[in-house]
C-alpha cells in the first residue's frame, strides 16, 4: 500500500512512514528510495508523524492496536499546522465502537477529522493497488476528498454512509466470505474424496452458480490455483486469525443490533479449531482441517 502510495503522490510530496518494527520501515526506504528520487521520512512516533502531516492513513491488526496508537496522538497537545485541516484514515478492521470512540476523541481534542475506512483484496489486492476501500463519514464535504487519497492504493473506493458505516460493510462482507471459505473448503473435499479431479471441480464450479471469491481466487486446494496460499503451504495471504477476530467482530456488532446470524458460531467454531492445528496459516487452511475431518 504504502509503495503505491508513494509511486502515485506528487513528486514534491513527503511520504512519512512509521511501524514498531524499524526493520520493516528500514527495508521499505531502501526498496523505495533505490527505485527513484522520492521523499520519505521515518517518523520515531505516531505523534510526529501526525504532527508533521495533512493526511494520516493508520492500518493495524485489531481494537486494541488501534486505541494505543490515537491514545498515544491524543495524549499531547495538538500543534499548530498550515494547510488543510489534518484528516485521519483508518483502514483497520475493528469494532464500530472503538471507531466511534476514537473518532469523538480525535474531532473534540481539535486534531482534524477521522474516516473508518477498511479495505478488502488481501496482499495481492495490496501489492497491486486493486483493494476497494468502503469508508463511513458524515461529512458531504470530506467524501471527495477521501475517495481521491484512497484511490491511490486501491480501485474501488465505496461511500457506505456516517462514521462506523465502513465497518459495518467491511464486517458483512468479511461474514460472507468466512462462511464462503467453509463452503468451498467442503465442496471442494466432497468432490475429490468421489473422485472427480481438484482442478476440473474447480474449473466447473467457476464457471457455475457455486463461483465464490474463495473458489475462484483462493482456492484452498493445493495445485489448483498457482497463486493462492493452498499452492505454498498456505503462507501468506489472510491469516487464519485475522478471520477468526473478523469473525468475532461481526458476531459482536450483530448481537448490538440484535441481527441473527445462525451460521456464525458453527463458523467460529470451525476456525478456532483450524487454527489450533495450522497456526499461522491463510485461513484456507480449513480444507485441511476438513479434509481430515472426513478421513
Amino acid at each position: 500500500m504504502a509503495k503505491n502510495l508513494r509511486s502515485k503522490i506528487s513528486l514534491s510530496d513527503t511520504l512519512i512512514v512509521c511501524d514498531v518494527d524499524a526493520r520493516a520501515t528500514a527495508k521499505f526506504v531502501q526498496e523505495v528510495s533505490s527505485s527513484g528520487k522520492f521523499n520519505i521520512q521515518v517518523a520515531k512516533s505516531a505523534w510526529e508523524l501526525a504532527e508533521k502531516s495533512e493526511t494520516i492513513i493508520s492500518s493495524l491488526p485489531d481494537p486494541v492496536s488501534v486505541k494505543v496508537v490515537f491514545d498515544s496522538i491524543l495524549a499531547e497537545p495538538v500543534p499548530r499546522q498550515s494547510g488543510k485541516e489534518r484528516l485521519f484514515i483508518d483502514c483497520s478492521t475493528i469494532d464500530l465502537t472503538t471507531s466511534h470512540d476514537i473518532a469523538q476523541a480525535v474531532i473534540s481534542n481539535g486534531w482534524g477529522q477521522f474516516v473508518d475506512a477498511p479495505m478488502s483484496g488481501g496482499v495481492i489486492g495490496a501489492q497491486t493497488a486493486s483493494l476497494t476501500f468502503m469508508f463511513g463519514t458524515s461529512s458531504p464535504q470530506l467524501v471527495e476528498r477521501v475517495r481521491s487519497v484512497l484511490l491511490l492504493m486501491g480501485k474501488n473506493v465505496w461511500h457506505l454512509g456516517i462514521q462506523g458505516a465502513g465497518l459495518a460493510g467491511k464486517l458483512a462482507n468479511n461474514y460472507l466470505l468466512a462462511i464462503n471459505n467453509i463452503a468451498t473448503a467442503e465442496a471442494m473435499n466432497m468432490g475429490v474424496k468421489c473422485g472427480v479431479d481438484p482442478k476440473v471441480l474447480s474449473d466447473m464450479i467457476n464457471s457455475s452458480t457455486g463461483r465464490c471469491w474463495p473458489s475462484a481466487m483462493n482456492n484452498p486446494v493445493p495445485g489448483v490455483t498457482k497463486t493462492a496460499p493452498a499452492s505454498r503451504n498456505y503462507e501468506g495471504g489472510f491469516g487464519i486469525h485475522l478471520m477468526k477476530k473478523d469473525l468475532k467482530l461481526a458476531i459482536g456488532v450483530a448481537q448490538e443490533f440484535r441481527v441473527p446470524l445462525r451460521l456464525a458460531d458453527k463458523a467460529l467454531e470451525i476456525y478456532k479449531q483450524t487454527e489450533n492445528e495450522h497456526q499461522g496459516k491463510d485461513f484456507s487452511v480449513v480444507y485441511q482441517y476438513i479434509a481430515r475431518q472426513s478421513s
